[in-house]
């Protein structure tokens, strides 16, 4: 059932209604209506009533809503049944029709292309390029029908005038991969003749219309419709504005199907070439027939490519072929020539239509189909029929219209009471007979062999010398006579709605239709030569009734879901509802016996499975599941919580519900539960994504574990294998490559390199005498303090620190040093000479001059060595805050003071050896005391460029400067400092 709508909205399905009566159905039809509920359902039926107004409910969001969802999950809607036969297609590999009925007008034709438009939006999600290509077609032969079979009628404003059944093929994936197209009796007469205030084939005023001046001037046309006799009739009963835009989607499908540009210029030329042969006019003189005025001769020639005396040879004569092969020809009187002429314009336009559907068909027919390959190719069948019209002047087309209709309507009972009657006996329910008209009787009169109508209509047609109506209506009224659905004025004298030796009257299951002489319209069908020709062709109305047996047969072994339309008024209004015309509609098509049917002792009935599925939730022994020994017990149990044992029955797989109050109580209690359980499946599955996530965070963090210590385990394996023997080596292990450590061993991995290079150092410095470890430990802090930064720094030599004390170094001088620092010794209680040697000295008066510099564990001492050393400035050590060097050769030192007022000196090398570098051996000997023994960092700076400095306060710059010819390092003063200036080499 459909999902329950509000009840201001009625009932959303018949089968649900309290009573079962027509001032029930009609009540709850006409509520729907009026509130913009158009479709409602019978089951599975869909009952749609024309709203006459665009509707919101077509959209994207529509189609998503219904999409693979079940009848009842959304309220009644054409995409609910649409979407009902795809699936059944597509499940069950099983082939489905929707066969959409009702009277012209009653929006058949839209509800056909609202199916297709829903069948080609679900299909193809990955938008294959042949399969779209296949859709596209589909859709677009729609646009073409409809401009060349449809017209305006005092019903219907876009009425087929002509049955179409579509085949959509569809392979294993429920993809669209063809289709084909059946057309059944094109109303042709309406191509000469329209009733008053109708038109047309559209295809003629969107050419007529919309055709660019060119084209028409190609084709001998005016841009009129009422210039020409077969078109001036509805030539102001639409806008210009639509056939031209009509005309323009008529020509973009055409080129979007695959019509060549050859092809479609060729359907325009037969479209003009029927306008003009309308006008053409006859004269007699009696004797013959001459046609008045050939320029209209002379355009159909050339349009249609033939001579022009073939053109008027076929207006003015006829030819027979007798039985001993000769051809006679004979020609027509003005009567018979216009006859004929309006009889050949029939034709080719019938010819042209069949054409264009064959022509489409070459385009979407499957072809080389491999079911072992592909799959099973099911089908999809969309009809889409002319309905039942009641004219007063009903020509055979009418006939046979309401003819195609009786079948459909036989076809329609049949299969609803079969399916009822068979799912009863296989579920072992006692059927209900339910009485219904069975228009078989109405067939069988039109149908039957040797009697019905079509029969005695062949008959006549063989009967030797001259066939007329009212031959056929003596015929007729003998055979019929007796029959209960047939009459005419001579077997009724007292009926004056009809005319003696004029009508007869069927009284069909939709109404009475009576009519009248033009039932003889036949058209021969042959290929071969006039004297070829040794068998009379099948007359049209037997061809109709073959094709339309063939339909049905088609129909019958195909899985049918159906769609019926009613026409709400006459007026085309969206708001009026005639409530005599409904209730006509519905009486003629069946509704109410179809609601009773499905009502026939049950309204409701379901598989176990799924009524558990629904309803479980309102009794406690089978939420959330039942234990219970299978699904029926199930149901059962939710059916006796709820008190209605009486009103249901047990099948063997499925519950039949009698009454829908029944169904009403369990729907409303199910409505209250859904959101509280709703909130409930919400928190359970939001605690077991919870749950699942921390199982796999837990697993994650388990896996990562195991990783790690394995990761762990590997590397100490590979360190201790690697450095097994380094005690050993004799580079202690030096050159061993130390394995790249997992990320979690980082600085463990750091911390133990650093250990190893400790202990490599401690069994270097073992090695070592005791009184070298003063050097050593001073070029350590020099190495670490340089940073590589300076090139040479004195590594490489023997350090000496005290080298003014060295006889070696400045042997005339170094008995008067020996004096000092031992009076020095005994002044400032100092206990080592970090350092003392020679060196050029700059004030901030630029003035340079040649001194002692003594540097001890307590003071900073500048000798004077021309005067036996003599002290001639003394600094605390504390005083100094660092030193600075430059980056190349040379020795200037700039050592820093707290007080900024730095010292600038620079180095002299020993008179032996005079490439020494002292400048490392003063770093180190000063950071390795500070380091060491004083325990506070002690910055160096090397500098790359100019080495900045204060002197009294005031920064300065010191740049070095190699001049060619100098013999010694020397300081000169430049714009912002001082340059020193050393040798060339």
């Amino acid at each position: 059932m459909a999902e329950l709508e509000g009840l201001e909205f009625g009932k959303s399905d018949f089968v649900l209604l309290d009573e079962v009566t027509m001032e029930q159905f009609m009540e709850n039809l006409k509520l729907r209506f009026e509130k913009g509920r158009i479709y409602t359902y019978i089951g599975e039926v869909v009952v749609s009533v024309n709203p006459y107004r665009q509707m919101d409910i077509y959209g994207k969001d529509t189609i998503d809503a219904y999409r693979g969802r079940e009848l009842y999950e959304n309220p009644p809607h054409l995409y609910a049944v649409s979407d009902a036969a795809y699936k059944a297609m597509k499940r069950r590999a099983k082939d489905t029709c929707i066969v959409i009925s009702g009277e012209s007008g009653a929006g058949k034709t839209e509800a056909s292309k609202y199916i297709m438009q829903y069948i080609a939006a679900i299909t193809n999600p990955s938008q294959r390029v042949e399969v779209e290509s296949v859709k596209n077609v589909l859709l677009k032969s729609n646009c073409v029908l409809e401009a060349f079979g449809n017209a305006k009628t005092n019903r219907n404003d876009n009425s087929s005038r002509f049955g179409k059944y579509m085949d959509i093929n569809f392979n294993f994936n429920g993809e669209p991969t063809g289709g084909h197209i059946n057309n059944y009796l094109l109303e042709k007469s309406r191509v000469v003749q329209q009733h008053d205030g109708e038109r047309n084939f559209h295809s003629f005023y969107q050419l007529l219309r919309g055709g660019s001046d060119e084209m028409l001037e190609s084709l001998h046309l005016q841009n009129d419709p009422a210039a020409y006799i077969y078109t001036k009739e509805g030539a102001a009963t639409a806008t210009s504005s639509n056939d031209r835009s009509s005309h323009r989607a008529v020509m973009s499908a055409l080129e979007v199907i695959g019509f060549s540009p050859e092809e479609i210029n060729s359907i325009y030329q037969i479209l003009a070439s029927i306008l003009l042969l309308g006008d053409v006019r006859f004269e007699s003189d009696g004797e013959s027939v001459q046609i008045l005025g050939l320029e209209a001769v002379g355009h159909v020639s050339e349009l249609t490519a033939t001579e022009a005396d073939s053109v008027c040879k076929s207006l003015l004569f006829r030819t027979v072929a007798t039985g001993g092969g000769d051809v006679i020809e004979k020609g027509h009187s003005e009567q018979d020539a216009c006859f004929g002429r309006d009889a050949f314009v029939k034709a080719l336009y019938e010819r042209l239509f069949g054409w264009i559907v064959s022509r489409i068909n070459s385009v979407i027919e499957v072809k080389d189909y491999d079911p072992a390959l592909h799959g099973k190719n099911t089908v999809i069948g969309v009809l889409d029929i002319y309905g039942f019209e009641i004219f007063d002047n009903n020509s055979f087309e009418q006939f046979c219209i309401n003819y195609c209709n009786e079948k459909l309507q036989q076809l329609f009972i049949e299969l609803i009471l079969r399916q009822e009657q068979g799912e009863y006996q296989r579920e072992g329910i006692t059927w209900q007979h339910i009485d219904y008209f069975n228009n078989q009787i109405i067939v069988d009169l039109v149908e039957q062999p040797h009697k019905g109508i079509i029969s005695i209509l062949d008959e006549a047609c063989l009967s030797v010398g001259k066939v007329t109506d009212t031959v056929c209506l003596e015929s007729m009224g003998t055979k019929l006579a007796q029959h209960p659905h047939y009459t005419s004025r001579k077997l009724s004298p007292t009926d004056k709605t009809m005319d003696f030796q004029k009508h007869f009257r069927i009284r069909h299951y939709a109404g009475d239709v009576t009519a009248n002489q033009v039932l003889k319209e036949m058209w021969p069908d042959g290929q071969l030569s006039i004297t070829e020709v040794t068998k009379r062709p099948l007359t049209a109305a037997t061809l109709f009734k073959n094709s339309i047996v063939a339909l049905v047969d088609k129909l019958g072994c195909k899985e049918p879901y159906y769609v019926r339309c009613i026409k709400p008024n006459e007026m085309k209004s969206p708001v009026l509802f005639d409530d005599a015309r409904c209730q006509h509609q519905v009486a003629y098509l069946g509704l109410m016996e179809n609601v009773m049917v499905r009502r026939a002792g049950f309204a409701y009935r379901q598989h176990y499975a799924r009524v558990l599925q629904r309803y479980k939730m309102t009794c406690e022994y089978t939420w959330p599941n039942h234990l219970m020994g299978s699904d029926r017990e199930a149901v059962e149990a939710i059916v006796t919580q709820h008190g209605f044992q009486d009103d249901v029955a047990y099948g063997h797989t499925k519950l039949f519900v009698r009454t829908p109050r029944s169904l009403f109580t369990l729907e409303q209690e199910r409505a209250a539960l859904i959101p509280i359980l709703v909130l409930f499946l919400q928190k359970v599955w939001r605690g077991a994504l919870a749950r699942r996530r921390c199982r796999r965070m837990r697993a994650i963090y388990a896996i990562m574990g195991c990783y790690k210590r394995y990761k762990v385990k590997a590397h100490f394996r590979e360190v201790e294998r690697r450095f097994a023997n380094v005690r050993n080596l004799a580079d202690y292990g030096k050159s061993v490559e130390w394995p790249t450590p997992p990320v979690a061993l980082s600085q463990f991995h750091n911390n133990t390199v650093m250990l190893h290079r400790r202990w490599w150092a401690r069994q270097i410095v073992k090695n070592i005498p005791p009184s070298d470890m003063l050097e050593v430990r001073a070029k350590v802090a020099a190495l670490t303090a340089l940073s590589g930064d300076r090139k040479d720094w004195g590594v490489s030599r023997a350090w000496e620190r005290n080298y003014l004390a060295n006889v070696r170094d400045c042997p005339q001088t170094s008995s008067g040093f020996a004096r000092v620092t031992k009076e020095l010794r005994n002044k400032d209680e100092y206990s080592q000479v970090l350092f003392s040697g020679f060196c050029r000295k700059v004030n901030r008066f630029n003035k340079s001059t040649d001194r002692g510099l003594l540097i001890t564990d307590k003071c900073v001492y500048k000798l004077e060595p021309k005067k036996q050393y003599k002290v001639l400035k003394r600094l605390p050590l504390d005083a100094f805050t660092g030193l600075s060097v430059t980056a190349g050769v040379d020795q200037m030192v700039a050592l820093h003071t707290s007080c900024q007022d730095d010292i600038l000196l620079c180095l002299q090398r020993g008179e032996l050896c005079t490439n020494q570098d002292r400048v490392g051996e003063l770093v180190g000997a000063l950071v390795d005391h500070f380091t060491r023994i004083r325990k506070v960092h002690f910055p160096v700076k090397v500098c790359r460029s100019a080495l900045q400095l204060h002197m009294r306060g005031k920064p300065k710059s010191v740049t070095v400067e190699t001049k060619p010819g100098q013999t010694g390092a020397d300081f000169k003063k430049s714009r912002d400092g001082f340059v020193l200036l050393v040798p060339a080499n």
